[in-house]
């Protein structure tokens, strides 16, 4: 259950990352409510994931997840470019989050 609380705070970083371009520097106010909204309740849920899984591990992993599906999101939703390189990056961070979780029992 922590992992499935620690992809959900991961899921809610994303949502509060993509936020922030719809907020128009916090002036319009629904996407401001939203976003604040996702950013208090990705770190409420990181908070309970840390009761039980390592710092180092739930942190890396949260921000992890954060800056893949932001990134995937700029990529699909915003037509950013997707390089090579860029996806490489992108597949090494993948890799990092995966060897952090097979390694915390």
């Amino acid at each position: 259950m922590t992992w499935i609380i620690l992809i959900l705070a991961g899921l809610l970083e994303v949502a509060w990352a993509v936020g922030l371009k719809y907020t128009d520097g916090f002036s319009k106010p629904l996407p401001t409510v939203l976003t604040l909204g996702a950013m208090a309740g990705s770190v409420a849920l990181l908070g309970l994931a840390l009761r039980t899984l390592p710092l180092g591990t739930a942190y890396a992993i949260w921000t992890g997840i954060g800056t893949v599906g932001t990134v995937i999101f700029g990529i699909v939703v915003l037509n950013e470019p997707a390089s090579a390189l860029r996806l490489g990056c992108i597949a090494m961070i993948v890799g990092g989050i995966v060897g952090l979780k097979l390694s915390t029992v």
